[in-house]
Formats: C-alpha cells, structure tokens, sequence
C-alpha cells in the first residue's frame, strides 16, 4: 500500500464527510473533531456511497438506508461483525494522505 493524496485539509473542516475517488474505488473522508479518518466508500449493505451521506458524530451514516459506521473502526453500530475498511490517514502541510491498496 502507498501513501496517496486524497484531499486537502481546506476540503476537511471539522464535521464535513466528503466523497474522493482514487483508482476506481470510491474514499470516504471525514474530520471528526479535528481528526481525519478514510474508510471505504461502499456500504456493504447494498453498495450505498457512504461519502455522500452523513457524519454523525464519529459515525458516517449511509444515505440508502441508514446504516451506521464508525469512521474509526469501520463495524456497522448494530452488528459489529459487519465492518467497512478503515484507512490509516495522515496530514502533512495541507495535503491529507491515506494508505491506500493499489488498484
């Protein structure tokens, strides 16, 4: 895996969820309490963007049906064997990086 820009952090203030697209694969972003954290961007449920649904405290939230995931650990709230990835994330100067598989 390598380390990939994603978004800058003007794109990311606290609270915002947003949608990136790297390799064919959609990112979910989100800055939960100054924190960025990336996950997978299909739910597993029925495929659902997760980057253009909602951030819920630290939970992204799929606009299909509702389904909850904690951006830190990816298991859905109600069953926790039902899990999104997580993608470790860094900033460096304005540019947010995640550590993303190659396509």
């Amino acid at each position: 895996m390598a380390w990939t820009r994603i978004a800058s952090r003007k794109e990311l203030p606290p609270g915002t969820l947003i949608e990136v697209e790297h390799q064919g694969r959609y990112i979910a972003v989100c800055n939960v309490e100054g924190e960025v954290r990336a996950l997978d961007g299909n739910c597993p449920h029925a495929g659902g963007p997760l980057g253009e649904g909602a951030l819920n405290g630290e939970f992204v939230t799929c606009p299909w049906h509702m389904w909850d995931f904690h951006s830190q650990t990816g298991a859905c709230s109600f069953n926790e064997r039902v899990k999104v990835t997580v993608y470790p994330v860094k900033v460096e100067g304005d540019a947010v990086l995640a550590e993303l598989p190659n396509a």
